[in-house]
């Protein structure tokens, strides 16, 4: 029962907060309820990743992953630009928390505690970018595989030899 009213909460202020970013931006209501599935989806993937393998690269690297996925499928099927999808969606990982600590600690002349924390938000920031682009880069792949073998088949059906 535990599990399951943390779940619950997760998901719940996930997807609040990555609406209200998208309200931010000016993002239409369809689009934004989509980007805020997207980010709520990310972050539960995020959050199980993160609590079993304690892994915050895989775990940033694999939600990232599944929002430059999910923006291109809502993309498609709405007929909307991936990015309306994809920023919104995102804000739940980026390390805004992180990069205060950086700060915070530097004015208080901690320099060695905000370099770990500068380490932490910059490896952090290169995995959603990791992800992003790999899912963007298997997708321009699947959709030249997918022309290709198209027009392969169109060419085999209208020059069939008798």
């Amino acid at each position: 029962m535990h599990l399951f009213i943390v779940i619950t909460i997760q998901a719940i202020t996930s997807y609040l907060a990555t609406c209200a970013f998208g309200i931010i931006f000016n993002i239409p209501m369809k689009p934004l309820l989509h980007g805020g599935l997207i980010g709520m989806v990310a972050w539960l993937i995020y959050f199980f990743l993160f609590e079993f393998s304690g892994n915050d690269f895989a775990a940033t690297f694999a939600a990232s992953l599944v929002i430059a996925i999910m923006s291109q499928i809502f993309a498609r099927l709405c007929k909307n630009p991936v990015i309306l999808y994809s920023v919104s969606g995102i804000i739940p990982l980026v390390p805004g928390g992180l990069t205060y600590s950086v700060m915070s600690r530097a004015v208080y002349n901690h320099f060695d505690v905000a370099l770990y924390f500068a380490e932490k938000v910059f490896i952090l920031s290169g995995a959603i970018a990791m992800g992003l682009i790999f899912a963007e880069v298997f997708y321009q792949i699947f959709e030249r595989v997918k022309h290709h073998s198209s027009k392969k088949i169109k060419k085999d059906f209208f020059f069939v030899k008798k």
